[in-house]
């Protein structure tokens, strides 16, 4: 007999947008960093999606919104319907 402890699933970091590896508003660096990829590549690809489409934009101007700054709680989003509601 074997004894088997059991094994934790592996636990991913919670997606937020970088304050080291940010050109505009680091959506691009906290991609990278949760998926595991390089800054760059995620850079190229919302550039390619940008130019092509113009896709890549949207998804660029959404992340800033959805997805917090790093070491914030609240979301962009979250602030302008917050001063909305004022």
């Amino acid at each position: 007999m074997t004894d088997q402890t059991p094994v934790e699933a592996p636990t991913r970091s919670r997606l937020v947008r970088s304050r080291d590896d940010r050109l505009i508003a680091g959506v691009c660096g906290g991609v990278a960093r949760w998926s595991g990829l390089d800054v760059a590549l995620v850079r190229i690809v919302v550039v390619l999606l940008a130019v092509f489409g113009g896709s890549g934009l949207l998804v660029y101007v959404l992340g800033w919104l959805l997805i917090p700054d790093e070491g914030a709680e609240q979301t962009e989003a979250d602030r302008i319907l917050h001063g909305l509601r004022r």
